[in-house]
């Protein structure tokens, strides 16, 4: 098994959700978090002597089948492009055990 990982900009989760679903991958988590991901304009820049330039962006995580990796990771590349540019990062990584919990 594998799970994927995607730090998209916000307005694309919509979209990369939609053809995740048309898809029929359906166990889909979303996080709000904070990263350093190109902003697209004013109205996304939070400045922190820290970090530079912070703006909101959202987590995606997906568990799948080793071989649905590819299509998943296509699928989220294409519907989460913002332009010419690096618009996000899919990560995918080996899942050595999974349990399920049962009541």
């Amino acid at each position: 098994m594998k799970m994927i990982t995607a730090l998209l900009h916000h307005i694309r989760v919509a979209d990369v959700v939609d053809a995740l679903n048309d898809a029929g991958y359906h166990n889909i988590m979303l996080h709000d978090v904070k990263g350093t991901l190109k902003p697209l304009g004013e109205f996304e820049k939070t400045y922190s002597t820290e970090a530079r330039v912070v703006i909101s962006e959202v987590k995606l995580t997906l568990v799948c089948e080793d071989s649905e990796m590819e299509s998943i990771a296509n699928i989220i590349c294409k519907k989460g492009r913002i332009g010419s540019d690096i618009s996000g990062w899919v990560y995918a990584t080996t899942i050595d055990h999974a349990w399920p919990i049962e009541g």
